[in-house]
């Protein structure tokens, strides 16, 4: 299991054409390696920088709720590429809410739907209810396709404003995590909205 943060660049023999293409499989290539090892890292999405890993690994999740002080009672959301990568954990409710839910995705649209069995409790918390968004940002999508569905969770400890850069997550967790994706975030300027499928109602107002 990763130690500690890995930023490193990679080798060249030969001057690439696309060198920032080239240096984004790079990243992506070893941040979704070291989360199938059992890994924390760090990544941009639509508004702020997220702390991620595979919802399954209950150490890992642990490691994210004790690095923002984060009660697990309270849920985590779970972001993917597609909405076939959220269909083992999600009901939806009827078919209209599920046309409503459909035409918001991939965008920054987190809704509330009922948790199937696969769902882990660490995930849930104290709801019968998972949070889950397809992200329309493209590293998060390139991201969940080669790693799998995602814990998103706003890079922040405490009461902290969240990260909106690489270098603040390095100042606010130093080497507690195993990798940092560099990238930019989105265009939203606070987290995604989140809305309850069951009621319609609006938990959070987004960007």
């Amino acid at each position: 299991m990763p130690g500690k943060l890995r930023i490193r660049t990679p080798p060249f023999k030969n001057n690439p054409t696309d060198l920032y293409t080239i240096l984004n499989r790079w990243h992506l290539s070893r941040a979704a390696r070291i989360l199938k090892q059992g890994g924390v890292i760090a990544y941009p999405t639509e508004a702020v920088y997220g702390l991620g890993c595979i919802p399954e690994d209950f150490v890992a999740v642990n490691r994210i709720l004790s690095l923002k002080g984060r009660s697990v009672n309270k849920g985590l959301i779970l972001v993917a590429a597609d909405p076939e990568q959220l269909a083992m954990y999600i009901s939806y409710p009827s078919q209209s809410a599920k046309k409503q839910i459909l035409q918001t995705w991939p965008g920054p649209v987190t809704w509330v739907l009922p948790a199937t069995k696969a769902v882990p409790p660490w995930i849930t918390g104290n709801h019968k209810t998972v949070a889950v968004r397809v992200s329309k940002h493209d590293l998060v999508r390139r991201l969940c396709r080669t790693a799998g569905v995602l814990v998103s969770t706003s890079a922040n400890p405490g009461h902290c404003p969240p990260a909106t850069t690489a270098r603040k997550v390095i100042a606010y967790f130093g080497q507690s995590l195993d990798y940092v994706l560099p990238g930019k975030v989105g265009s939203e300027s606070r987290p995604t909205e989140i809305r309850d499928a069951l009621t319609g109602a609006m938990l959070r107002q987004g960007g």
